[in-house]
C-alpha cells in the first residue's frame, strides 16, 4: 500500500467514525478505532521528508478530522458524565474520591 492510499484510506475511516460517533454506533467505533490502530502502525514507517505535495494535503485533511472526532468524542464523554453525576446526584463521579478546592477543575 502506498502512503498515499493509505492517507486516503485513514481519512475514509476517519469519516466513518464521525458517523460512528454521531451514531453512537459502538461496535462500528470499535471497528474503526482498531483499523486506525492498524494504519498508524503502516504510516509509522513513512518518513517526512518522502511526503509529495499531495500526501502533505491529504496528510492536513486527516490532522482536521481526527481533531473534530477528538471533539465529539469528548463532547459525548462530557455528556455521559454528566448524565451520571446527576443520576447518582454527586459530581465528580469520575475523581476517584480525590476531593478537589473550590473553583479547581482538571
Amino acid at each position: 500500500m502506498t502512503t498515499r492510499n493509505a492517507l486516503r484510506q485513514m481519512l475514509a475511516l476517519l469519516e466513518g467514525e464521525r458517523q460512528a460517533l454521531a451514531a453512537l454506533d459502538i461496535d462500528r467505533i470499535t471497528n474503526c478505532s482498531n483499523d486506525k490502530m492498524d494504519l498508524c502502525a503502516r504510516l509509522d514507517e513513512v518518513r517526512p521528508e518522502d511526503l509529495d505535495e499531495e500526501c502533505l494535503g491529504l496528510l492536513d485533511a486527516v490532522r482536521r478530522l481526527n481533531t473534530i472526532n477528538r471533539r465529539l468524542r469528548n463532547l459525548i464523554a462530557t455528556n455521559v458524565q454528566a448524565r451520571i453525576d446527576a443520576m447518582a446526584g454527586v459530581a465528580g463521579t469520575y475523581n476517584g474520591g480525590i476531593e478537589r478546592p473550590a473553583g479547581l477543575s482538571f
